[in-house]
């Protein structure tokens, strides 16, 4: 090799040093961007679902109170003759909840036991295409 090939060879292993710790960052930089992005659109739904929780339990308790009196007047219960124990119809939803809620707590648990976590998946499809282009041997037929 002569004289005036090594500073040029050196530069060029410079430029794509630099380069590569630029696509580096650049990498990193969209996956923030993506998993921000995807954490802000879940927060704004957790906050409308918290507000739709609310006035569904309002709405919840008010017939709650409505199916308890109701199980009270439908259900002949034992040793129950005009003494007016109510009590009763509410215990009887009390229980019917408790066994919706169990089921509900299942259901729910499968559920998160199934999900994943948010992934940067464009980032990562970006990363793998740009290694499939450093290492290919013609890289101009990988784009």
């Amino acid at each position: 090799m002569s004289d005036q090939q090594t500073p040029g060879l050196a530069k060029a292993i410079s430029d794509v040093s630099e380069r590569a710790s630029l696509l580096v960052r650049e990498e990193i930089e969209l996956a923030k961007a993506e998993v921000s992005q995807k954490v802000s659109k879940l927060g704004k739904g957790a906050v409308v679902a918290a507000a739709a929780g609310v006035f569904v339990l309002g709405a919840l308790v008010l017939i709650l109170f409505g199916l308890s009196y109701l199980a009270y007047w439908a259900i002949p219960f034992p040793g129950d003759t005009a003494n007016n124990q109510v009590f009763w119809g509410f215990f009887t939803v009390a229980a019917i909840l408790l066994l919706l809620a169990g089921l509900a707590g299942l259901v729910a648990f499968r559920a998160f036991k199934a999900g994943s976590p948010p992934a940067p998946k464009m980032a990562i499809a970006e990363a793998k295409l740009i290694r499939e282009t450093v290492s290919a041997e013609h890289p101009e037929t990988t784009v």
